[in-house]
């Protein structure tokens, strides 16, 4: 069977006509970032802002008329609203996302919308960084690895669109299947179920989207894919404070965010960026992690401080946060990421997996001493 082509896909979508405009969405330009892989397609649909939310049965169609090509395994189709990324004001875009339609009559009298949460998924917490080359993702998954150690059901979401890593870092390929053609079944290695737009594109293509197109990829990337019952859902987040990181912040039910950082002073200021933003849309900040903290020469055994030290900590301390930890620079870390084996779950004995599992450890205990209600940690054993 032939793979459908991009040509395919707007030829079917010149089938579909704006109700209230009479032409059809190709023609009225509204199609953009179509995406084809092996199957798999995914495209954006562009609207009015305020027409947004009643464009659902127009998206609805969309995706219909490319799921009849043959030769095509999923669609993903998004409402974006064009009006929004010329808006500068810092509220959420109210335009439905796949299958997900908001709906504000359940707000609470103060005004603000009920932030809908994940079927299945007792918490979710986010991983971030003011600035990127932090080691943040590397952080992120060996997380991961030391909640599944201590017994916990653990999912990855990669948010960071533009430049996704987990796969590569977890040693994942191929793509995702959907059973039922509405929600994507996620990747799974190491104990860990995940998903990544890294997935459903090519690794060498570039994603050329407009903040709410990535708003929207988010949105379908948590509500549609089928997580089943999960301990804890960590997001790693694209460095900085832009659309993915208000994107979650705003319209996920965030049980709290970790930040990560290195020492110097330019990634401690980026760093207290990303903190004070959560803290602006009240999503608690549950510590910082100093990452590259320092550097043990394998032959000698003599310790540098590459980046400075101790800097993450001053800083938790000044902001009345929980310093969480300190990871060291070391090769074994980055060979061990860079070949989808993450140390923790491939070296189990290692001083490192031990500081990922004390740290994941701590970040689980402190979600169980908030509102949620969720169980202390487990013990660790390494045997």
């Amino acid at each position: 069977m032939s793979g459908v082509t991009e040509q395919q896909v707007l030829a079917a979508l010149k089938n579909i006509t704006d109700p209230e405009k009479g032409q059809d969405i190709v023609a009225l330009g509204m199609v953009s970032g179509v995406t084809v892989r092996e199957g798999h397609v995914a495209f954006a649909i562009e609207v009015d802002a305020q027409r947004g939310p009643r464009m659902e049965p127009l998206r609805k169609a969309a995706e219909k008329a490319v799921d009849a090509l043959p030769g095509v395994l999923s669609v993903t189709a998004v409402l974006t609203a064009q009006a929004a990324s010329r808006n500068p004001a810092p509220r959420p875009t109210h335009v439905a996302s796949a299958g997900q339609p908001h709906d504000h009559s359940h707000a609470p009298a103060g005004g603000a919308p009920v932030k809908p949460g994940i079927p299945g998924v007792r918490a979710i917490v986010a991983v971030a960084s003011g600035k990127g080359g932090v080691g943040k993702s590397t952080t992120a998954v060996n997380l991961a690895m030391g909640m599944v150690a201590c017994g916990l059901k653990v999912g990855l979401l990669d948010a960071d669109i533009y430049g996704p890593s987990i796969p590569r870092m977890l040693g994942i390929t191929g793509k995702p299947a959907s059973h039922d053609g509405k929600h994507l079944q996620p990747m799974s290695r190491w104990g860990v179920v995940c998903m990544s737009m890294g997935f459903l594109v090519p690794e060498d293509t570039p994603m050329i989207w407009r903040g709410p197109m990535v708003m929207s990829a988010l949105q379908q990337m948590l509500r549609d894919v089928a997580w089943g019952e999960l301990d804890i859902l960590l997001v790693d987040l694209p460095p900085g404070t832009g659309d993915a990181q208000l994107t979650m912040a705003q319209q996920v039910p965030l049980a709290g965010a970790v930040i990560v950082s290195t020492p110097q002073d330019i990634a401690l200021l980026d760093a207290r960026k990303g903190l004070n933003m959560f803290r602006k849309v009240d999503v608690p900040v549950l510590g910082i992690i100093e990452n590259m903290s320092y550097f043990n020469c394998p032959n000698c055994g003599h310790r540098s401080e590459i980046f400075s030290h101790g800097g993450a900590h001053k800083e938790a301390d000044k902001l009345g946060m929980e310093f969480l930890g300190e990871i060291p620079l070391d090769i074994a870390i980055r060979e061990t990421s860079d070949e989808g084996k993450p140390i923790t779950a491939t070296q189990p004995g290692s001083q490192h997996a031990e500081l990922y599992r004390k740290i994941a450890a701590r970040v689980w205990e402190k979600l169980g001493s908030g509102d949620g209600g969720l169980r202390p940690a487990p013990r660790i054993l390494v045997q």
